[in-house]
């Protein structure tokens, strides 16, 4: 088997493709890779799209080259998957496809479908996408149409961020990997206090902004004075609002008064944590008060 520049393969599956993702760990581990598996590690349901998200937010951000997604047929996968830029998804069930897939439009995201492929099938399947660089010539054109006649699109999501955590990057990495403008609204200093109470926040908003600004996924930050962010949001007319997994889509469209044409995604909480500044916060006074 071929090695590529970069030996790092990560691997995400729904609960119907475990097993085949388990075995395909093992032989890339065998051949010299570092498989990074994101989950699931069980047979328990889960739903495809939060491991197509993830996976696909890494290769979007350039993080790591190259992908593999397996579930019951391919099909949910590749079609997750193809929503992010930059991720090249192609759902392979033969091995005439692998190495053209490759060839022709440079795929960084191999899909598998554990009810159709046997493990044998697969690794032959892995083995020719993975010794495949792709052609160039008349084919780099051609991909990069794929992407460059894609009009901007501006997201936006909104919050406090003062202690910034996990929860915030996963959520501003997510934003930003559906589209090309990451536009973030921070509440004022004022505004804070209204929401949270008077010894908040704990930084100010210029702190704030800049921290936010310092992140290599924000393009932009804006400073608002209102508690809800129905104004900001009529102002910038984003093409895709992101909120934290708390929410459903419908409630943050309702509470919000976001309009139809403003599509609205709810950001997956991949390890189910919820992660709060508050919460950081009381833990901290728990610790000076003991």
């Amino acid at each position: 088997m071929l090695k590529t520049v970069d030996k790092n393969i990560l691997l995400a599956s729904d609960h119907n493709g475990v097993s085949l993702k388990h075995e395909l760990k093992w032989i890339l581990h065998e051949e010299g890779y570092n498989p990074i598996d994101l989950g699931p590690y069980n047979s328990r349901t889960v739903d495809y799209v939060d491991y197509a998200n993830q996976l696909s937010t890494i290769i979007h951000n350039k993080e790591i080259e190259r992908g593999i997604l397996i579930c019951g047929t391919g099909v949910g996968m590749s079609i997750a998957a193809n929503r992010f830029k930059n991720v090249r998804a192609a759902l392979i069930h033969n091995l005439d496809s692998a190495p053209k897939c490759r060839e022709h439009n440079n795929s960084n995201v191999l899909c598998l479908g554990s009810w159709i492929s046997t493990t044998q099938n697969a690794r032959e399947i892995l083995e020719k996408w993975l010794d495949t660089p792709f052609g160039e010539g008349r084919h780099v054109k051609r991909v990069e149409k794929i992407s460059d006649h894609k009009p901007e699109t501006v997201v936006f999501t909104n919050g406090i961020f003062d202690l910034l955590h996990k929860g915030h990057l996963e959520v501003l990495n997510f934003a930003k990997s559906l589209g090309d403008k990451l536009v973030v609204g921070i509440n004022s200093d004022k505004a804070t206090k209204e929401l949270k109470g008077p010894e908040r926040p704990v930084n100010n908003e210029e702190d704030r902004k800049n921290i936010l600004s310092s992140l290599s996924v924000v393009d932009e930050v804006i400073i608002f004075d209102n508690i809800k962010s129905e104004f900001i949001i009529n102002d910038i007319n984003p093409d895709i609002v992101v909120k934290g997994g708390e929410f459903t889509a419908d409630e943050v469209r309702k509470r919000d008064n976001i309009p139809n044409h403003i599509d609205i995604k709810v950001a997956p909480l991949l390890d189910k944590v919820t992660y709060s500044t508050t919460k950081v916060i009381e833990k901290v006074r728990e610790n000076v008060r003991s």
